[in-house]
């Protein structure tokens, strides 16, 4: 019984020797490395990683407000990049079905035999968190693209669509004279 006892203790006592982890080839923070040009085996993290201990603001993830109503406007900052970066993202993903200005026109929206996709520019008075969860969530046939689209990517494609829905009712009044002149000289 004793010399049980001792076994497990001795086997106990010896575990990290038999954890293939502890005795690994490895690289330690900190410690010279000839494989980074740094000298260092520590990198930085690359450009855009997102911390494990980042907190996200209230409704950023979820396009909610803490009752469950869809936030009012964007959480983040609308900038021009922002702006670009939806606009790829919406005319790669939604003007397939919604059409390149969002107003449901598109080829695959007129061979669409139950319901072609709506207008997004006639739901205008919807809340941003609105399309935040759709793009989320999904809706009716639409399915959710959070797999394929980021947290950040769906608000950049909601600023890119309040852009849209802008700028298709937009009065020509409202534009810069050289941009007016060349419209109305367009005939639009």
């Amino acid at each position: 019984m004793r010399a049980l006892a001792l076994a497990s203790l001795l086997l106990v006592a010896g575990c990290d020797v038999l954890d293939p982890m502890m005795v690994q080839d490895k690289q330690k923070p900190y410690r010279e490395s000839d494989l980074v040009p740094t000298g260092l085996s520590m990198l930085a993290p690359p450009p855009g990683a997102v911390s494990r201990e980042r907190v996200l603001g209230p409704g950023l993830a979820t396009g909610r407000n803490p009752d469950g109503t869809p936030l009012a406007r964007i959480p983040v900052s609308v900038t021009r990049d922002l702006l670009e970066q939806g606009r790829k993202r919406f005319d790669i993903t939604c003007a397939t079905c919604h059409g390149f200005v969002g107003d449901g026109r598109s080829l695959v929206a007129r061979n669409m035999s139950l319901r072609p996709p709506p207008s997004l520019l006639e739901l205008a008075g919807r809340p941003d968190g609105h399309f935040f969860q759709v793009i989320s969530q999904g809706f009716g046939l639409m399915p959710s693209y959070a797999s394929e689209i980021g947290v950040e990517e769906r608000w950049a494609v909601v600023a890119y669509l309040r852009a849209l829905q802008l700028s298709q009712r937009a009065r020509l009044d409202l534009a810069p004279a050289e941009i007016r002149s060349r419209l109305e000289r367009e005939g639009r």
